[in-house]
């Protein structure tokens, strides 16, 4: 049996848990989130907790055991407490600016790029090469996040790009260095 579809979701004060036939929604301080179940697997609220159980034991119920207890602990991690990614810009001149909900982006190119994330997730500048993505749906704020990163990459020779905070870039050594060698 799937050890983490075992576990019981604890729901803390202020998120309320409605469970239908094959839907689960969650709601809370941050937002409302819903999750269809499929039919292998059923969900429980008892008292202050969600229990996922299965309804056999084939080898595509099992796989999805754990996967459906871990989506319904993260909507309810989400609708009270939210999440967040940080990104970083590094690059001479490069940053980033909001106006109206829009990211405006200086990133080396003859233009300027502009991105409009969805109305669910928030984005914040926090200083010109720092940007905050947050939102109550874990899966939304890592695709935009994504995203937004795809518009830069990070390079390997200098590190120049957008990257997550604390993301190691692994660095090449550039001809200079090699021609020094022989």
């Amino acid at each position: 049996m799937s050890r983490v579809g075992r576990k019981p979701i604890l729901v803390p004060e202020g998120v309320k848990v409605e469970i239908t036939e094959n839907k689960v929604s969650v709601k809370g301080p941050k937002g409302e989130l819903e999750l269809e179940v499929p039919s292998s697997c059923e969900v429980v609220l008892r008292e202050s907790e969600v229990l996922v159980k299965r309804t056999d034991d084939d080898k595509q119920t099992r796989s999805l055991h754990g996967t459906i207890r871990a989506l319904i602990a993260n909507m309810v991690k989400g609708v009270s407490d939210g999440f967040e990614k940080y990104l970083e810009i590094v690059g001479m001149g490069y940053r980033a600016s909001l106006e109206d909900g829009t990211l405006i982006f200086s990133l080396g190119y003859s233009h300027l790029v502009k991105y409009s994330p969805p109305e669910d997730v928030g984005v914040k500048v926090d200083n010109a090469t720092t940007i905050r993505v947050y939102g109550c749906d874990k899966q939304k704020v890592g695709e935009v996040a994504a995203e937004i990163r795809a518009l830069k990459k990070p390079e390997p020779y200098k590190g120049k790009g957008i990257r997550y905070r604390g993301e190691v870039i692994r660095r090449k050594v550039g001809k200079a260095a090699l021609a020094t060698k022989e």
